[in-house]
């Protein structure tokens, strides 16, 4: 059934959202999109902002810790298009020679949508966007028939919920943590400064 649901995504390739897709993976590659958000929040967007930052960095961390440290290594699951070789005829722009991991889960929609919901829990309009570009880049796993797709619905509700476990694992360092409070919250400088 979901080799048939892979095959049914190769079908749809097209000159025009083959490259759309294969951005939208791009994005999600180790999960770059993500990692330079949350440091554009830490360092560079207004300061309100630091608390999403920092968030997004918890929620990745159990992320790959979960997906690729433990998850992948437990399961060890090949992916479809070894176990199915005539997907080979799906395969755009070569990208299957360039994997050489287990599929599940999806370590792309698992760091997504906790980076998503990380932004969400704090800014609904921000994170709905964020959401929107996670699931795009899920659906692109599904689309390059790399996943299968259990491998990125399971993903989601891990990467959800490791998003929202960061938002209250933050939340307990700003109230434990004076320092944090101060620079997370109260929305002070890194460093004090001496008057």
């Amino acid at each position: 059934m979901e080799l048939q649901i892979l095959h049914w995504f190769g079908s749809l390739h097209n000159p025009i959202t083959d490259p759309i897709m294969y951005a939208f993976t791009c994005m999600g590659d180790a999960g770059i999109l993500w990692i330079a958000l949350a440091l554009a929040s830490l360092i560079i967007l207004p300061k309100r902002y630091r608390k999403v930052g920092l968030t997004m960095v918890i929620a990745l961390i159990f992320s790959v810790i979960m997906c690729n440290g433990i998850m992948k290594n437990v399961y060890h699951r090949t992916r479809p298009f070894v176990a199915d070789p005539t997907l080979e005829a799906t395969q755009l722009y070569g990208i299957f020679a360039g994997i050489h991991d287990w599929s599940f889960p999806s370590g792309h929609t698992s760091a997504s949508f906790a980076a998503a919901l990380a932004i969400f829990m704090w800014y609904k309009r921000e994170g709905i966007c964020a959401i929107v570009v996670a699931a795009l880049i899920a659906i692109s796993r599904l689309y390059l028939t790399v996943h299968y797709p259990t491998d990125v619905l399971v993903s989601l509700v891990l990467g959800s919920l490791y998003g929202v476990l960061a938002y209250f694992v933050a939340k307990w360092l700003f109230k434990k943590f004076e320092n944090m409070h101060r620079i997370f919250i109260e929305e002070q400088p890194y460093r004090r400064t001496n008057k």
